[in-house]
């Protein structure tokens, strides 16, 4: 037998928010995380529940343009922000966001679950520096998202390519591709 649900139970507040542009109301338990309304209520399981203690990066999305840890941040302080998850990355029709076809030309995932909280990180960084000057500030910018798999130079790659196939510089098959 289960407890009451978040909407019954006495102290849930409701939460009103933006995730992934759709304006959202729900009720939460004031202790909750973001990562587990997500995941749990929302049934937005594309941030994974690593670590649950801020130190893989696994469950990384963002509220208002900006890297957060969702198993870090409590759902109350998303009230009134904008949060993106890794589900709101591709375009409208459904079609992948030039980082997740640079990581699929450059096999960047494995395992793929580090990969959201990355592709989201890497996002970020792009939006606030869409040619980054080096290699070394994309390894800064995703230097809280641990993956076990790759060894990270796929990483760093298709984090590069989709930088410059996003500004015009990329290769002629992966202009073609994003274009497709």
């Amino acid at each position: 037998m289960s407890g009451p649900s978040p909407a019954s139970a006495p102290d849930a507040i409701l939460l009103r928010t933006s995730i992934n542009g759709d304006a959202v109301s729900v009720a939460v338990e004031p202790h909750h995380t973001l990562l587990e309304v997500l995941r749990y209520q929302l049934d937005l399981i594309g941030s994974k529940q690593g670590c649950d203690k801020g130190d893989c990066g696994a469950c990384t999305v963002q509220i208002d343009g900006k890297p957060a840890l969702a198993c870090l941040t409590l759902a109350v302080h998303a009230e009134g922000r904008a949060v993106t998850t890794v589900e709101g990355l591709g375009d409208a029709h459904g079609g992948c966001h030039p980082l997740q076809d640079a990581f699929d030309r450059h096999d960047a995932a494995q395992c793929g679950f580090c990969t959201p909280g990355i592709l989201m990180s890497a996002d970020s960084l792009l939006r606030r520096n869409p040619r980054p000057v080096s290699r070394d500030e994309v390894r800064e910018a995703l230097a809280g998202n641990l993956c076990r798999c790759t060894g990270y130079t796929k990483i760093l790659d298709a984090v590069v390519d989709a930088s410059e196939v996003m500004h015009g510089h990329g290769s002629d098959d992966a202009k073609k591709e994003v274009a497709q």
